[in-house]
């Protein structure tokens, strides 16, 4: 069954703005576009560290961060398209140079639609490097369903598998299977929504004592408004996680148990025709029985992104 061309519409806005797809979607017709972004920053945080290997410098630093995507987008017809990106990233700090850290990221996604019903699946790979060593390399499937629930009400929901390898602690190499739902309420269209998650993880760890289950609970608001003849756009959030881990962390004689949260402020302005200003603040306040993830971090950045 052929959607309507105001439900075409409405479901490519909320890709392009919701998953950061190019929205091509010409009823009916096959097209193809490039997308591309980079962007060069500088950043404050409080406390440099390695939130894989639990290491925590409780030291302060400044970076800076270059990062570039590349983006293909098919729209095979008006239900079925393909996206595959490339994204590098690269932070070098001032002081902690051993931790400067190039991220290098694939991802394809193919998504569909039936009726009001859009599925898809996203697959991702990820090689990090320390200091110019192998650090991580992180592979992720995901299968996912999205939809409008109500007028101003959009749902999504996702299965993720995830394998990840760590080169410095072989140990902590793990295997993780996910749930994940994202419920949006759009107050005014895309210029003001909501955004409410819940994310239950099960990870299990070569190592036994790095095993855990996670409940993830989020909460981020956008919002645009007009000033100084365009669009500002500002984005408001907070993340808790609780890790609750199996088995007994010999250091400490007892089970960890992790309660994280995470504030973040984000403001955006358009400059350059096709560029941005950002400038972003966070607060993390990670609450843990095991000593070395038991630390307070803030982090404050700007970044000029220009895209076309």
């Amino acid at each position: 069954m052929k959607l309507s061309a105001h439900t075409i519409k409405t479901s490519c806005a909320l890709a392009s703005v919701l998953f950061a797809t190019p929205a091509v979607c010409d009823e009916g017709q096959a097209s193809t576009e490039f997308s591309a972004e980079v962007g060069l920053g500088a950043e404050y945080d409080s406390n440099v560290t390695i939130d894989e290997l639990d290491a925590s410098s409780s030291e302060s630093d400044y970076s800076l961060n270059m990062d570039v995507e590349l983006q293909l987008d098919h729209q095979f017809n008006d239900t079925t398209n393909v996206a595959a990106t490339y994204n590098f990233s690269q932070s070098n700090y001032d002081q902690f140079s051993f931790l400067d850290r190039q991220t290098h990221l694939l991802g394809l996604d193919l998504g569909t639609s039936f009726r009001k019903i859009n599925s898809g699946l996203s697959l991702y790979y990820i090689n990090a490097r320390l200091d110019g060593s192998a650090f991580l390399k992180y592979y992720r499937a995901s299968p996912y369903l999205s939809g409008f629930l109500a007028k101003k009400w959009f749902a999504r929901g996702a299965y993720v598998y995830s394998d990840k390898t760590i080169e410095q602690n072989q140990g902590r190499d793990a295997q993780s299977h996910a749930g994940e739902l994202d419920l949006y309420y759009f107050r005014r269209g895309l210029r003001s929504y909501f955004n409410f998650g819940y994310k239950y993880k099960d990870e299990d760890a070569i190592e036994d004592r790095f095993d855990y289950a996670a409940n993830n609970i989020k909460a981020r608001y956008v919002h645009r408004f007009d000033a100084f003849g365009d669009v500002l756009k500002t984005e408001f959030s907070w993340r808790y996680e609780h890790r609750n881990y199996s088995s007994v962390t010999p250091s400490i004689g007892e089970e960890r148990d992790d309660k994280r949260h995470r504030w973040q402020v984000d403001i955006e302005y358009p400059v350059l025709g096709s560029g941005a200003i950002a400038v972003y603040a966070g607060y993390a306040d990670y609450d843990s029985n095991y000593p070395r993830s038991d630390y307070d971090q803030e982090v404050v950045g700007t970044r000029l992104s220009y895209s076309w």
